[in-house]
């Protein structure tokens, strides 16, 4: 490891990162927002599950390389020939994670809420998405991790494309091993801080779960001193 090497490219490292995480996050970004309403009429009407996810699956299975050489006749050489084909990988984790979701909402809890007078539209919204938001976040984390590390492959296209796949191919062409080690470990790091940042999210979407451990240790306490008492 060339920790000059590193020491003097640290602004090159640092935009290259910033580069791979705008490309990927982008695509989860528009990923999700692709698959809440897909999710919900998945979950609505079950029908229309089999169909769109077997159609993401099979897309999922196009390698990411040949998804980006078969768009650059129609997109060109532009951030949207990444974004697309990292945004359809997407799907086959984010639609089944929003479905699941909804699924594992209690009925009594629907109905609970639809006695109260809560149209469908405000009970999806106030109801049933936040009680699935930790299986949704579950998938989303997963979707982002594969997202970032995908970027990389766009380097192939060129420099500008790649993010920190940028290190990999000019490490591999000097060959200049320094370079592969830089870019594997920010890959690592990005991926983990994404993924921690999600998992801060989740917590913060989901206070009665914390209310609901605390009450449980409270409980378990309670219990052990009751049982130490007698």
């Amino acid at each position: 490891m060339d920790w000059a090497w590193v020491a003097d490219h640290l602004d090159l490292i640092w935009r290259q990162t910033g580069r791979n995480a705008y490309l990927g996050l982008l695509a989860v970004a528009i990923g999700l927002l692709v698959s809440l309403p897909l999710g919900v009429a998945c979950a609505r009407f079950r029908w229309l599950y089999a169909p769109i996810s077997a159609v993401a699956t099979a897309l999922y299975a196009v390698p990411s390389l040949a998804f980006f050489v078969v768009l650059l006749d129609y997109t060109g050489l532009r951030d949207r020939t990444i974004v697309i084909p990292l945004t359809v990988y997407t799907l086959s984790i984010l639609v089944p994670a929003v479905v699941d979701g909804l699924s594992n909402v209690p009925e009594n809890v629907r109905q609970s809420a639809t006695a109260m007078g809560f149209a469908p539209t405000r009970r999806l919204l106030t109801v049933e998405l936040p009680i699935a938001v930790p299986v949704v976040i579950a998938g989303l984390r997963v979707a982002t991790v594969s997202s970032l590390s995908l970027v990389s492959i766009g380097s192939l296209l060129g420099d500008n494309f790649g993010g920190l796949g940028y290190f990999f191919t000019q490490g591999f062409q000097l060959p200049f091993p320094t370079e592969i080690w830089v870019g594997i470990v920010a890959v690592v790091t990005l991926a983990l801080v994404a993924d921690l940042v999600l998992v801060m999210v989740g917590r913060l979407l989901t206070p009665w779960i914390r209310r609901r451990k605390r009450r449980r240790i409270t409980l378990l306490r309670r219990a052990k001193a009751g049982t130490a008492g007698t």
